[in-house]
Order: C-alpha cells, then sequence, then structure tokens
C-alpha cells in the first residue's frame, strides 16, 4: 500500500513538473510557430514550403562541409541539420529563423575534437545546450546584444580567415597525414608540403569556385554549391581523375540514423569540459540573436531572444543524444529563407524535413563528391562571413573600437575563440571605464555659488571666501573617477577649513565614490 501510495505521488509529482514546463514555454515564452499558425493560410503554406525546400537544398552541401572541415564524419552534419534544425524551428521565437552547423563553430569544434575528442565534443555541445536553456529561462537574451560590436566583428573575421586555412590543404590536394588546429602551424605544414600538389584536384577546386561564383549571380533558386557539387563529382567520376573523394578519405557513409545515447556527464568530464561549452553557448547564443536582427530587419517582425535561447539550447542538447555538432542560427541560410517567401516557422521544419528525406535517399552517392569541391563551398563561406561594410565602419570608428577589434581577431587567428572574447572584453571594459572618467568632471564654483536664506540670495560672503570651497560633481561618480576627488582633496591650500560639494550633476556613485566623499 505504501509502495503503490508512492509511486503515485512521485507520478503525480512528475505530471505536474512536465505540466509547468509545458506550461512556461508555450503559454509564457510563446514559440512563434504558435502565434504563426493562428493568422495561417495557403498562400502562407505554399510559400512556407516553397522556401523550405530550397533553404534545405542549399543547406545540404554546407552540413556536409562543415562536418568535415570540423573533424566529424559527412553524414554527422546532416543529421545535425534535420534533427536539431527540426526542433529549432518547433521551439524557436525568430519563425524565420534557420539553424545548424555554420562556420562560427568549425575552429572551435575542429579544436575540441582535437584536445578531447569526440566525445568530448559531444559532452560539451550537451553542456552548451544547458547553459542555453538557462539563458533563456533566466530571460538573459538581451544581455547577450550587449557584448561590443567591435568584438563580434573581430572574432566573426578571425574565425572566417582560420576556416580559410583550415580549406587549402584540401583545395590543392596536398598529401598532409594530419592536419594541426593552431593557424600558424597549418601555415608551416603547407609550406611543407606544397611539393605535394595534385593539378587535378586544384583544376578541380578552381572550377568548382568559379562555377559557385558565376551561378550565384543568375540564380538565386538553386545553389551555385549545390550546382558544383553534382557537376565536380559527375567530372571526377567519368574522367577517372586522381582526386581526393569523401569516400577515399571516410570510407562508406551509414544512412541509419544515429542510437540515441546520453553523454558522458561525470563530474571530471564537467569540469573538464566546461570552457568548451561555455565557449559554445555564448557564440552559439550570439550568433543565433544576431542572425533573429537580420531576420526582423528583412521581415519587420520582432522576435523573442528568450524563446530562441531556449529553442538553441533544446536544439543543441537534441544534437548531443544523437551525436550530432553544436548548432547555432545561420545568418545565410535565414536570409535565404526569406528571400525565397518564408514567412513562419513551418519553412524551418519543411527545410529540416527536406534535409532528412535527402540524405536518406543520396547517402550513398555522397561518397563520390570531391573533397576540394567541398573545400571551394567553404571558400564561399569564409568569404560571406567577413562583414566587408562593418570592417570599414569600424575602422571609421574611433581608435579604442578599432584596437578592440584588432586584438579579438588577432586573438582569434593566433590562439582560440575563448582567449578572443575574454580579451576583448576586458579591453572594452577598461577603455569603457576611461571614456566614463573623461565625462566625469569636477569643477570649481565657489565664486558663483549663491547662499539662500529665509529673506534673499547672495553669493558667498568674504569672510568665507578661502576656508570654504565649493567644488559640482559633473557625471558618474564611481570608482574609476574617485582617484581625481582625491587629488582636489590633496591639491587644497592652507587655511580651507570646509569642502561643499555640489551633487546636482552627479549621475550616478557607487560605494567607492561614496567611501571617498566619506
Amino acid at each position: 500500500m505504501t509502495a503503490g501510495f508512492m509511486r503515485r505521488f512521485f507520478a503525480c509529482k512528475q505530471s505536474l513538473f512536465y505540466r509547468s514546463i509545458w506550461s512556461v514555454i508555450f503559454l509564457k515564452l510563446k514559440p512563434s510557430l504558435w502565434s504563426s499558425l493562428r493568422h495561417y493560410n495557403k498562400k502562407m503554406v505554399v510559400n512556407d514550403v516553397i522556401a523550405g525546400i530550397l533553404v534545405g537544398i542549399i543547406a545540404i552541401p554546407l552540413s556536409i562541409a562543415l562536418a568535415i572541415a570540423s573533424g566529424a564524419s559527412p553524414e554527422t552534419g546532416l543529421w545535425t541539420a534535420a534533427l536539431a534544425g527540426f526542433v529549432v524551428s518547433f521551439l524557436g521565437g525568430c519563425p524565420v529563423q534557420i539553424s545548424g552547423p555554420t562556420g562560427a563553430f568549425v575552429v572551435i569544434v575542429y579544436g575540441i575534437i582535437q584536445q578531447y575528442g569526440y566525445t568530448g565534443l559531444v559532452t560539451a555541445t550537451f553542456m552548451a545546450g544547458v547553459i542555453m536553456l538557462a539563458l533563456g529561462f533566466g530571460r538573459a537574451g538581451s544581455m547577450i546584444k550587449f557584448i561590443p560590436y567591435p568584438i563580434t566583428i573581430g572574432f566573426t573575421t578571425g574565425i572566417a580567415v582560420t576556416l580559410f586555412a583550415g580549406q587549402v590543404g584540401d583545395f590543392l590536394g596536398l598529401a598532409i597525414e594530419k592536419m594541426p588546429a593552431e593557424f600558424f602551424e597549418k601555415l608551416s605544414v603547407y609550406a611543407e608540403t606544397m611539393d605535394t600538389l595534385n593539378v587535378y584536384t586544384a583544376l578541380v577546386g578552381v572550377g568548382s569556385l568559379t562555377l559557385i561564383l558565376l551561378w550565384n549571380r543568375f540564380n538565386r533558386y538553386i545553389p551555385g554549391s549545390l550546382v558544383a557539387l553534382v557537376a565536380a563529382t559527375l567530372t571526377v567520376k567519368f574522367t577517372g581523375w586522381d582526386v581526393a573523394t569523401i569516400g577515399s578519405r571516410f570510407g562508406e557513409l551509414s544512412a541509419q540514423l544515429p542510437p540515441l545515447a546520453l553523454p558522458s556527464m561525470d563530474y571530471a568530464t564537467i569540469s573538464g569540459l566546461i570552457g568548451p561549452a561555455l565557449s559554445i553557448a555564448v557564440l552559439g547564443s550570439m550568433e543565433s540573436l544576431l542572425s533573429a536582427v537580420v531576420a526582423d530587419g528583412m521581415t519587420g517582425q520582432k522576435h523573442n531572444s528568450n524563446m530562441e535561447l531556449i529553442a538553441q539550447g533544446a536544439g543543441n542538447m537534441t544534437s548531443a543524444l544523437f551525436g550530432g555538432l553544436p548548432v547555432t542560427g545561420a545568418i545565410a541560410r535565414t536570409a535565404a529563407n526569406v528571400r525565397s517567401g518564408g514567412r513562419t516557422a513551418v519553412s524551418g521544419l519543411v527545410h529540416a524535413i527536406t534535409v532528412l528525406c535527402c540524405t536518406l535517399i543520396f547517402m550513398p552517392y555522397v561518397k563520390h563528391v570531391p573533397m576540394t569541391t567541398l573545400a571551394a563551398i567553404l571558400f564561399t563561406v569564409c568569404y560571406n562571413m567577413i562583414e566587408r561594410r562593418s570592417i570599414q565602419e569600424i575602422f571609421r570608428a574611433p581608435k579604442s573600437d578599432l584596437s578592440v577589434g584588432l586584438i579579438t581577431f588577432a586573438m582569434t587567428v593566433a590562439f582560440d575563440l575563448v582567449v578572443a572574447i575574454q580579451a576583448g572584453l576586458i579591453m572594452a571594459v577598461v577603455l569603457f571605464i576611461k571614456r566614463m572618467m573623461d565625462v566625469t568632471d569636477i569643477q570649481d564654483i565657489t565664486d558663483d555659488t549663491l547662499v539662500f536664506d529665509d529673506q534673499n540670495s547672495e553669493l558667498l560672503p568674504k569672510e568665507l571666501k578661502g576656508k570654504v570651497i565649493v567644488y559640482r560633481l559633473q557625471g558618474p561618480f564611481f570608482f574609476g573617477a574617485a582617484n581625481s576627488f582625491l587629488n582636489v582633496e590633496n591639491s587644497l591650500k592652507k587655511g580651507v577649513k570646509a569642502i561643499v560639494f555640489c551633487m546636482d550633476g552627479a549621475e550616478a556613485i557607487d560605494a567607492t565614490g561614496l567611501h571617498a566623499l566619506l
């Protein structure tokens, strides 16, 4: 009897827990899919389905290329785009967001695999999903946007340069046993192996890159990357050229859905991977919300930042459960979705289903794709990641902003994203404090001070001059400006008996400023 009561008790508690989670997500936070379906019509269905299919076709070659560049198997990228992409679109706070593997993650994922192995990456991805869920439920969506823009541009450009450097070997067909993770070591390896250049591989690579660039100029519905992938595969197949393919690198590919498995979550593993997990969570949050802002500008809609973070967290956790890669909002695919007519989350769901179906049907043919063509596809990804107009704006901005961007860029290329963001944030904080110190002013207004009594007012009486000094504090009086006050105290002339501070211009004061006054 007691055991039965306990089972019913815990079943009730569990039911209440799940109902509470459901209530919070779908009633209070409101995924965009729910609100979109209220006013759905046949025209929107057609537009969303067409857009979803087109974006799904775009995502297929990108997912394969990004997975290989990250150090994972080709099919991993496809399963990630399909499964995690579906979850994010179902729960997302941005109706047109398309999520999946992106170029921004390649460098950091490759480094994690090199250091911790693929199981370490899966665990870090799951942990990152939990962190993003916590950020979303904690309503920290707006906080992520406070990261200075020069830092975003700096690390994005650094990632693009590093990703580009990692593809040169495959593009030229160089005989490299193992590609190092560090940027300068890659350059050293290229210099040592340049004499192994494969002319046929380079020819196919240059042809693929040219076809992508020319095709995208004249046709925006069928992606040039897919056309180049098919054309290059057929060329290598029928000419018999000695060109490395996915099959020669990875062997036979599996078209079976990966088994569901919970990543290793013991204390030692979690403590060792907290740094990589935070990197994935921060980068994924920033990229997703940046992509959502771009989508808002294109559609005139407004996304829910907190719901989007929850969706991205759930997507990353789902990806990890199936052994996939980290995901985030993909700006290029999201923009393509909007341009193709997508307006609701249904287009994202169709995109995921398209990738899934194509994976199940065409996986046996993927092994014939030349590696150099995938490198050419990633070259275009790198080019699109570099925001040339934003870089020009930063070079015209104050030198402090330029220095933050350059430091972040240099740290991303020379070290990794964790060091880059930390260095950029520290430098941005220091420069912000310096700016606040510059706008804080302590003025001597003794000669202009009026003394009021019950009947009239007059300037500071002559007998008090030299004994009383009046200062006005202008701007925020905080720990960075407290030293200015101490300098005023130290410069007082002999005979001064009292100091009066006029605080009407003090916008804010912290504990250090208050302590200096006392």
